[in-house]
């Protein structure tokens, strides 16, 4: 019988088996750095890209906000403008105010009927004075309410009252001016009355 001895042959596979699971591993060991390093690259250049573009929008926010700071102080400076155009606009509608009061005065108050004394108040004139009789007093409201520049006549107080021997009626009563309105001021009407049609 012939024997073979098979152990050389064995030893050599397990070295080429060895040999190639050596070099396998070192093989995926370099693909796998190679990954990491394409991984890590990309993921940085990812993160480098993001970081540009967060910058950049931070610097348009502080541009934006900027501006709008500007447009604040402009807005604020506009009011303060417009305020002070719809104050002398005011004063200039209501200037003679005072002159037309009296001449107003002069041609309403019926005969009969003394004014005492005259005081206004903004809006409000306070009238009091003497008068023949009551229905004389009735007439004078009759007429300021009749009036273009008065309204809203508002007794006050009536009493009798000797004055020089004579028996008269003192009264008290409060008229109001009818204001000059600007045309800020009917634009603001206007836009308050279409806000007010709008709601439901």
């Amino acid at each position: 019988m012939i024997r073979i001895n098979l152990l050389p042959h064995r030893e050599g596979k397990r070295k080429a088996r060895r040999e190639q699971f050596y070099a396998l591993s070192g093989l995926i060991a370099v693909l796998a750095g190679l990954i990491w390093f394409l991984g890590y690259g990309i993921i940085n250049g990812y993160i480098s890209t993001q970081d540009n573009k967060n910058a950049f929008l931070k610097t348009q926010i502080a541009d934006l906000d900027k501006d709008i700071d500007e447009i604040k102080r402009l807005k604020e400076q506009t009011d303060s403008l417009l305020s002070r155009k719809r104050v002398i606009e005011a004063l200039q509608a209501n200037r003679a105010e005072t002159v037309h009061l009296f001449n107003e005065m002069a041609r309403q108050v019926p005969d009969g009927v003394y004014i005492k004394g005259i005081k206004q108040e903004k809006d409000r004139v306070h009238i009091s004075g003497y008068a023949q009789t009551n229905s004389r007093v009735s007439t004078l409201m009759r007429n300021l309410e009749a009036s273009p520049l008065l309204e809203r006549p508002d007794l006050v107080e009536i009493k009798a009252a000797i004055v020089g021997k004579r028996r008269l009626n003192e009264f008290d009563l409060n008229v109001f001016i009818t204001r000059q309105t600007t045309e800020d001021d009917k634009k603001g009407k206007s836009a308050g009355a279409a806000a007010k049609d709008k709601k439901p």
